[in-house]
């Protein structure tokens, strides 16, 4: 091991590894970290406090004259609220402009991330670069009609096919238009429910590109502008509708169609699938374009010849946050763990590089890795670090292969420098990942029957007591993993069957709950009898936190398949964010509301200091949407409030008492449709 420079104070107050994570394989490496005096987040969150004001949402920064702090009084409101800033900003106008700039900032994150998609996919339609290929058309051919492309032409009166290149040219050239198209609205919102496309309508807020809302965010909050809060969550619903209905899922559609759409394959998850006599890459992040390149370097048998060559016995390849789950989902490569296992992947001594590209990468990676023999390697030309041990190798998606090919020899040839000092969790769980929108239809029918009736005939009878997608980050204010278990294991308990993305995903892998086995475990007897008969696990894994519009797709799919209304706000069905942590769960959580999804988050919510607003966000916004937030930081408490929202949303479509299951002919089929 090298000399260690990323000291813990001697009189600091570290983290009780206990108390810190549910998980024995990050309490195993936190012990380790603090008997070599590394320090880590869960020591950091130990010794800083969150500022009481900040996390209330009623600080503002936007200008000079600040920033201007507005605290509750300690005995509450009475009577009217004359808190004002500098320029005279309300409480609520403050925690709104925050709110939003919180919603821009996610919504940045995500949609950019599928601007390089697009434009990476573009190149591949072009030819311009000959790295990636078009894996899925059957896929381009469901999504071109969406951006208004022709799948047909006529030649002398004949219809026949288009050429797959002219079609994949003009669905790229419309994709990266989505992004600052001067007309129009964001074209894939023709893929809701037409009743909620109608209440967007109606309340305004149809978003016109991905960068002009997330630009007008901006301009609004700047100081002097827009003061009015409803008018601000009216801008902020927007973006974020451009965000989850625009570019992140255009980013995951194409990302389909590049690498291939998702389906179910097993795999492993935690820090124990790092192998100590392999070299160890991991890969960590958002962005797949450079990771599936490495995926293909890794098992290349130049590469693996290169790294025997060199003494290993061959390379593991694993994964931290959302890059994880997108060779997860892909080629069952293991996830090693979840956002704030990255500190622990280096500390066990046998990570030989870490690979980062965008988004939730922390800067301290860096001073662990001196600690280290890893080589910490960054790749996005938006995304750097200042420390000089950080080695930069920018990817370009017109010489992919060869970026890639140059960081795996780079690991390769680090596994000789590796220390004697290395200790690898021996925990870790099988688990099945990969299921969308196509994979759920084909396990509940096959390739001919496939159909999302299945699950709503299940539903009716009450076999599954309704939906949950329970979904985001890890949060060192909270306990490793320990809300979103907890949280999952009370839904599945209670028959609701959990859709997962993003860390919840990998930490629901790491606890043995992505197995088809674990139903019987752990579920009602309804959706234990389902999970059995289907062969699926109660949990379903969608993705990377930028493949939550899977979830909204798939939500579309049970309204349409019919006999649960007419729109997702009539489901039984909610949304949670457990240990959410970024700004781009704002966001996540907006479009879900505005979707019409009841929306829980956990540990709490910046909006306590302005009462006004919250009453806002977590009442008045169901009766313009049909969905709204709520806060509830137990997670027993945060289950039940799923629940007992499933349970009114099944009374009022009559389906509150459980059913006999009957056979039913076309005719019984289309009147449920007609509901």
């Amino acid at each position: 091991m090298a000399e260690v420079t990323s000291k813990v104070d001697k009189v600091a107050k570290l983290a009780d590894p206990m108390e810190s994570s549910i998980d024995a394989s990050t309490q195993e490496m936190l012990r380790r970290a603090q008997r070599l005096n590394v320090e880590t987040v869960f020591d950091r969150a130990v010794t800083m406090k969150p500022c009481a004001i900040g996390m209330q949402g009623i600080c503002c920064k936007n200008c000079a004259m600040g920033p201007c702090r507005l605290p509750l009084p300690k005995d509450g409101i009475q009577g009217e609220d004359t808190r004002k800033g500098l320029c005279g900003a309300t409480a609520n106008t403050i925690c709104a402009r925050n709110f939003i700039r919180m919603i821009a900032g996610g919504a940045a994150a995500h949609s950019d991330h599928g601007r390089n998609v697009a434009i990476t996919f573009l190149a591949a339609a072009r030819g311009e670069t000959h790295d990636y290929k078009i894996k899925d058309p059957i896929k381009l051919m469901q999504i071109a009609p969406y951006f208004g492309v022709a799948t047909t032409v006529e030649v002398d009166g004949v219809v026949k096919d288009r050429d797959i290149k002219e079609i994949a040219i003009a669905v790229g050239e419309k994709a990266v238009a989505e992004w600052g198209k001067t007309s129009g609205t964001i074209d894939y919102l023709k893929r809701a429910p037409q009743p909620l496309q109608d209440k967007w309508a109606e309340a305004g807020v149809l978003p016109r590109n991905v960068d002009r809302e997330i630009v007008e965010i901006m301009h609004r909050t700047h100081m002097g502008v827009d003061q009015d809060f409803r008018n601000l969550m009216k801008q902020g619903t927007r973006a974020a509708l451009a965000d989850g209905w625009g570019g992140s899922m255009i980013g995951t559609d194409l990302q389909d169609v590049l690498f291939g759409t998702p389906s179910p394959l097993q795999a492993e998850a935690n820090l124990g699938v790092m192998k100590e006599d392999h070299v160890n890459i991991i890969v960590h992040g958002h962005e797949p374009l450079l990771s599936e390149m490495i995926v293909a370097a890794a098992q290349s048998q130049e590469m693996i010849d290169y790294a025997i060559s060199k003494g290993a016995k061959g390379i593991q390849l694993s994964g931290i946050c959302c890059t994880a789950n997108e060779v997860l989902q892909r080629h069952g490569v293991p996830p090693a763990g979840t956002f704030l296992q990255q500190e622990l992947a280096i500390i066990t001594g046998a990570c030989d590089a870490m690979v980062v590209d965008v988004q939730c990468i922390f800067q301290n990676l860096a001073n662990v890795a001196k600690c280290f023999h890893t080589k910490l390697i960054t790749t996005h030309p938006i995304a750097r670090m200042e420390q000089d041990n950080v080695l930069h190798i920018e990817f370009d998606e017109h010489h992919a292969m060869e970026d890639a090919i140059r960081i795996v020899k780079i690991a390769v040839d680090n596994f000789t420098k590796r220390g004697a000092d290395v200790i690898i969790p021996r925990h870790k769980s099988a688990q099945i990942a990969g299921f969308g929108v196509e994979s759920i239809r084909y396990h509940l029918g096959g390739s001919f029957r496939g159909d999302y009736y299945t699950l709503n005939d299940n539903i009716i009878n009450g076999r599954i007591r309704g939906i949950a997608g329970v979904v985001g980050c890890n949060n060192a204010r909270t306990k490793h993993n320990d809300e979103h278990i907890t949280i999952i294991k009370e839904l599945i308990k209670n028959d609701v069957i959990v859709l997962t993305t993003g860390c919840s995903a990998i930490a629901a892998g790491m606890h043995g709950l992505l197995t088809p086995e674990s139903a019987a475990v752990h579920c009602g007897p309804g959706l234990a009898e389902v999970c059995e008969t289907v062969g699926i696990p109660p949990v379903l894994h969608l993705g990377s936190c930028v493949d939550n519009s899977r979830i909204l797709l798939a939500a579309t799919e049970v309204v349409k398949a019919g006999g649960l209304g007419k729109d997702i706000c009539d489901l039984p069905a909610a949304g949670s964010a457990p240990e959410w942590m970024s700004e781009k769960a704002i966001s996540i959580g907006q479009y879900f509301v505005a979707s019409g999804v009841y929306t829980v988050f956990g540990y709490h919510m910046p909006l306590e200091g302005a009462p006004v607003f919250k009453d806002y966000l977590y009442k008045d916004m169901e009766n313009i949407f049909g969905g709204k937030w709520d806060c509830e930081p137990d997670p027993v408490k945060h289950a039940h409030k799923m629940i007992a929202h499933i349970d009114k949303k099944r009374k009022e479509l009559g389906i509150d008492k459980a059913r006999d299951r009957v056979l039913m002919d076309m005719a019984d089929r289309q009147a449920l449709g007609m509901e």
